[in-house]
């Protein structure tokens, strides 16, 4: 007799519209490949999570998505930390153990390699470079990179505003480092002074963060040419598997983690509203999740949460990996509707904490789900996935599918070869330096110009200290577009700095005047920061600046 676990099973995941092939069900201890465990296509951009101990298999999983998603038309990104990724590219061999698994949750072996773009930070030659400039990255991703307070973050979108409203276009870090400077210097006090709030030991921190940075090898991940992310929505005849080689980056997991936000608000940022689809126009994988909270503000989390909510209108589908659930805020896990979770081991009670939290992401049902977490081998999953009416499906503990490609590393001469033959080549392989905020504040055109009259107080007095900082807070609303706090202004510049004194820049060109109704340095920065409304260098919710696609 047919147990109610395998009739709720075969009755959840049959689906009438095309489907990623998961696996088949476990139920009392026996694989039931007439139990098919699937997830449509349509709900992929409901978002989902890949959790799991380590060496539990969930790379695997990974790569057994990608390839179906590609097979169905679905371009991929993942990033591949420890290398084991780019056997995507490769076709698997065929072996009578492979045949035998498969045969058992009835599927069949076919060996598949995918059309597959290698990716790399900065330059290395891993792949194709991907660089930001910093003018895009903005401030809120930079803070996260710098590892700044609040204070310091609400300091630097401050001084990205003031390089956007004098037009000093930031590509590397080097640019920024020269705003600073100048803001720094005795030329520059007066418009330091016009930012508000911004306290001259909080630049210098900032100043001597970025100075870190590229003593730690930064400079080559921020410059021109940027890439753009439309690239990753390739088809070609199957969806293009875009794979972000990352190993040698394993020591600066906040710098990757940043990156990936970076790409993903860039996203969101540029696609049009798509509304519901037949299948996704991008899935995006986002490897060691629990790296983008930890530590993280909270105008970054709110950011990324916003972002986990909104973008699956614009057709992207999000997928989180990490060790547990609890790695993800709970507003984030209440947006995923796909949960693919590897085996739980408990060896200490803090462990035993962590299963009860698992089993509280599951729908109830038949299942037993503590015997379940806790007793799947590798290459087992426990899975619920959202219906094709968006209801939930009950939990299964499902003997998961192989992939057709290479389980582990490509051989190196295949990934040399699609590297050298990638279409992408010719645009991001060699980096440039064009005039930027660097060159203009030290160009000799610069050095000839005057700097900018300091303002005069109106007649009956000059702005306080309360009304500049009450303008700071309008400034810094209507970069990012939504309520923020600024730190009260310093004392007069004579206050010491922290850090030695830069050597003084000269003044960036001159302002152009305004009537004497306007009155002041700091009403023009406050037109300034108005117009930007008007402007294509709107910044999105991370503080990336936007920008028109090709």
């Amino acid at each position: 007799m047919e147990s109610a676990l395998l009739t709720s099973l075969i009755a959840g995941y049959t689906f009438s519209t095309p489907c990623l092939e998961l696996g088949a069900g476990i139920v009392d201890g026996r694989v039931c490949p007439e139990a098919q465990i699937r997830v449509p296509l349509a709900m992929l951009n409901r978002h989902g999570l890949v959790a799991g101990a380590t060496g539990t298999g969930k790379t695997v999983t990974l790569q057994v998505m990608a390839e179906q998603l590609a097979a169905a038309g679905v371009p991929v990104f993942l990033a591949d930390i420890k290398g084991d990724l780019s056997g995507l590219a490769q076709p698997a061999q065929p072996s009578e153990k492979l045949d035998e698994r498969l045969k058992a949750i009835g599927h069949q072996f076919t060996a598949r390699s995918n059309t597959v773009e290698f990716l790399t930070l900065g330059e290395g030659k891993d792949g194709i470079p991907v660089r930001a400039t910093v003018d895009s990255f903005g401030p809120l991703l930079l803070s996260r990179v710098l590892e700044l307070n609040d204070t310091q973050e609400q300091v630097l979108q401050l001084v990205f505003h003031y390089a956007d409203s004098r037009k000093l276009p930031l590509d590397d870090l080097s640019d920024l480092k020269a705003v600073i400077d100048f803001l720094l210097s005795d030329d520059g006090k007066e418009d330091l002074k016009s930012l508000g709030g911004v306290s001259t030991a909080s630049a210098s921190v900032i100043l001597r963060g970025v100075t870190i940075l590229q003593a730690q090898g930064m400079d080559p991940f921020f410059g021109v040419p940027e890439f753009d992310t439309a690239d990753l929505l390739r088809v070609n005849g199957a969806g293009v598997i875009s794979i972000l080689e990352l190993p040698s980056l394993n020591r600066q997991p906040l710098l990757f983690s940043t990156f990936l936000m970076w790409l993903l608000a860039d996203l969101f940022d540029e696609l049009p509203e798509a509304g519901d689809l037949d299948k996704p126009k991008l899935v995006f994988f986002l490897d060691e999740a629990h790296l983008l909270f930890k530590g993280a503000s909270k105008a970054f989390t709110e950011a990324i949460i916003s972002t986990v909510r909104l973008i699956r209108s614009k057709g992207v589908g999000l997928f989180f990996i990490s060790q547990s659930p609890a790695d993800l805020p709970d507003e984030v896990l209440a947006q995923l509707g796909t949960r693919i979770q590897h085996a739980v081991r408990v060896f200490i009670p803090k462990d035993a904490a962590a299963l009860k939290e698992v089993i509280g992401t599951f729908p109830a049902g038949e299942l037993d789900l503590n015997q379940a977490l806790t007793g799947a081998g590798v290459g087992e999953a426990v899975i619920t996935v959202l219906g094709e009416k968006g209801v939930p499906t009950a939990a299964a503990w499902t003997k998961l599918t192989s992939p057709g490609s290479r389980i582990g590393p490509a051989d190196p001469q295949v990934c040399a070869g699609i590297i050298a033959a990638s279409p992408l080549a010719a645009r991001y392989s060699q980096a440039a330096d064009r005039e930027s905020a660097r060159e203009l504040l030290t160009a000799p055109a610069a050095a000839a110009t005057p700097p900018a009259p300091a303002a005069q107080p109106a007649p009956g007095g000059g702005s306080s200290s309360a009304e500049i900082d009450e303008e700071a807070r309008r400034i810094a609303e209507s970069i990012l577009g939504r309520p923020t706090t600024v730190p009260p202004s310093d004392p007069p510049l004579s206050r010491p700095v922290e850090a030695p004194a830069p050597e003084p820049a000269p003044a960036p060109r001159q302002r152009r005047e305004q009537p004497a109704s306007q009155g002041s340095d700091l009403m023009d920065f406050a037109l300034d920061a108005a117009n930007m409304l008007g402007r294509e260098i709107l910044r999105g919710m991370f503080g990336t600046k936007r920008r028109r696609r090709r």
